[in-house]
């Protein structure tokens, strides 16, 4: 589900900022997860009228150039896809965002709650956690895994910074604020 998820990300993104169109995406593009995710970025962009800036992150030493480029691009938000660099990076992400004020959305609550990012729309992962205890459960029990089905994350949640905002000079619309799970003031 991550290209989903991704493309998700991106219309809550336009819709916090209704008048973006340029949007800086930093993306470890070595991960096959990561491909599928900006694929499915550039499709949903054409509708929504965003130019996607993509940029292929190796390590947390690039993230200064994207973000420089970002600049020169004149890119006016920026999303992560959902690669684990994003968040063993998340203070120097969210660093760089406020140094370039770009309104942000990011795969990962901690980029929000720990880094002070300004939105994350994530998978509740205490829940996958759950569900999981519950096949483990059934194997348990004597059920082949192979005759399990492979489910798919079924709860999201959705995290809005108001303090980032403020910062920004953003204002969330009522109905964003209306869908979020968590509000931090």
């Amino acid at each position: 589900m991550s290209p989903e998820v991704a493309v998700k990300r991106l219309g809550l993104l336009k819709e916090a900022v209704p008048g973006i169109s340029r949007v800086l995406v930093l993306s470890y593009l070595a991960d096959p997860n990561a491909q599928s995710q900006v694929k499915a970025l550039k499709d949903a962009a054409r509708s929504l009228g965003v130019t996607l800036q993509i940029h292929d992150i190796h390590s947390g030493d690039d993230l200064p150039t994207a973000f420089d480029a970002g600049a020169k691009e004149r890119a006016e938000g920026l999303l992560t896809t959902g690669e684990n660099i994003f968040l063993v990076n998340r203070a120097r992400v969210t660093e760089l965002a406020a140094r370039y004020r770009l309104p942000a959305i990011y795969p990962f609550s901690m980029l929000v709650d720990e880094a002070g990012g300004l939105m994350a729309y994530y998978v509740n992962l205490p829940d996958l956690y759950r569900r999981a205890a519950i096949y483990v459960d059934r194997i348990l029990k004597g059920a082949k895994p192979s005759g399990l089905p492979v489910q798919q994350p079924a709860s999201f949640e959705f995290v809005l910074n108001l303090k980032t905002a403020k910062t920004l000079g953003l204002t969330f619309p009522p109905g964003l604020l209306a869908i979020a799970d968590r509000v931090i003031e």
